[in-house]
């Protein structure tokens, strides 16, 4: 009977180690959180997410925010729009970018203002295939606002967010019918290993 039970418990841990080898691994490089001014309570993380495996993105938090979430921006009559999605997919060997304008990182109800040089502690948190949750905690150097990328464009002018005329950040986070983006810094950040 002893004998059973040892077999029994080898087999499940044959079940379970190959499964939990099998973790994508996903690789986060040039993160960066846009800085704030004064009252401003909302901003946008950035990076580039690589999964070794397919994956997906279905949470964030963050010490330097009350809430934290994964939005989507687009572009409907002409107006841009953003809203909050439940993941982000992450396909095998493919990059996805976070960007200005595009997929990112939203942190809300901020604790303080976030001023270039300084960095900010992210936990992204990810789901695999099995829709097994891992997660892994980087650091994005806070970007300037008037930072600017060669090629990139602003999004002011659409519901201008916080910053009116200058189309920066994401405003007071209310309004359904879209926010103000400016321009993304150039000087990519060097990857993040956690």
């Amino acid at each position: 009977m002893r004998a059973f039970f040892v077999a029994l418990a080898l087999a499940g841990f044959a079940l379970v180690g190959p499964a939990a080898a099998q973790t994508p691994v996903v690789t986060v490089s040039e993160p960066w959180v846009r800085a704030t001014v004064a009252q401003q309570q909302a901003t946008g993380a950035f990076m580039r997410l690589s999964a070794s495996q397919n994956a997906r993105l279905v949470a964030a938090s963050s010490p330097v925010a009350g809430l934290t979430e994964i939005h989507e921006m687009t572009v409907v009559n002409d107006v841009m729009r953003m809203r909050a999605i439940a993941g982000l997919d992450l396909p095998a060997a493919q990059a996805v970018e976070l960007r200005p304008g595009g997929y990112h990182v939203m942190l809300m109800q901020l604790r303080q203002p976030l001023n270039a040089g300084e960095r900010v502690a992210i936990t992204l948190v990810f789901e695999d295939a099995n829709r097994q949750r891992f997660s892994q905690t980087i650091e994005a150097p806070v970007r300037p606002l008037g930072a600017a990328a060669a090629g990139a464009h602003g999004h002011g002018g659409h519901g201008q967010g916080a910053h009116g005329a200058h189309g920066q950040g994401h405003g007071a986070h209310a309004a359904p019918g879209g926010h103000g983006h400016g321009h993304a810094p150039a000087a990519p950040a060097a990857p993040q290993r956690p």
